[in-house]
């Protein structure tokens, strides 16, 4: 087993403006904030070049490491980070102290193994629906990642969370009815024909006839005179 990675973070004073934040970042730091373990918080700057590196490991984010503070040291994971949305550089992180006999809640990637046979033979193909899922365990028995083999998973089969390989030592806090994976079908793109098209055409509305309108019953009829007679 590899030894931990070692972080040394600089503590920080004093207000943290934008304009300070962005000195340090150009001094090639980032800062950031530590706390957990019934200590209170203290703010620090990092190196980002360690933060990316752990961020990319097998482990990423679920990587526990020594978080060096003036001498002090603790284990400590990332549990939140911000990246710049335009160049995507790390900006800020957030840092937990880890009691290492103490269980925890953690989200860990589900790793689909193989070529399903509803993919291989059956032409659909594979839809992973829950792509993380949430453990508690203790530190040390965080796993990268949990895997699964997809070979035999054809149509009308469905990859729950029961389904994933379970142990003493992981307790599953996502729903154990939950779809993981499954297959489903290739929608092909249909083309309308002219007669299609002239079948969804709706018909044109019927044109009322002109003509001459009905004629007043018999004893109806208003004589000119009258009219004329009405208006005086």
């Amino acid at each position: 087993m590899s030894a931990p990675e070692v972080v040394t973070a600089t503590p920080r004073e004093g207000k943290f403006t934008k304009n300070v934040a962005r000195r340090v970042r150009v001094a090639g730091s980032i800062p950031a904030v530590v706390y957990g373990a019934q200590q209170p918080s203290v703010a620090v700057t990092v190196d980002p070049k360690q933060i990316r590196r752990i961020l990319h490991s097998e482990s990423g984010h679920n990587t526990i490491f020594d978080l060096n503070v003036s001498g002090s040291v603790a284990k400590a994971m990332v549990v939140d980070w911000q990246n710049d949305p335009i160049k995507g550089n790390l900006i800020h992180i957030d840092m937990k102290r880890i009691a290492m006999d103490k269980a925890m809640r953690v989200e860990v990637p589900i790793q689909l193994l193989g070529v399903p046979v509803g993919v291989r033979t059956q032409g659909g193909i594979l839809d992973q629906v829950l792509r993380e899922i949430e453990i508690e365990c203790l530190p040390a028995d965080i796993p990268g990642h949990i895997d699964i083999d997809v070979s035999e998973l054809a149509f009308g089969m469905v990859i729950r969370v029961a389904d994933l390989p379970h142990n003493e030592k992981l307790t599953f806090i996502t729903d154990e009815d939950t779809t993981v994976a499954h297959i489903t079908a290739v929608r092909e793109e249909v083309v309308a024909t002219p007669d299609a098209l002239a079948a969804e055409t709706p018909a044109e509305p019927e044109v009322a006839k002109k003509g001459k309108q009905e004629t007043p019953e018999a004893g109806e009829e208003v004589k000119k005179d009258d009219k004329k007679d009405a208006k005086k």
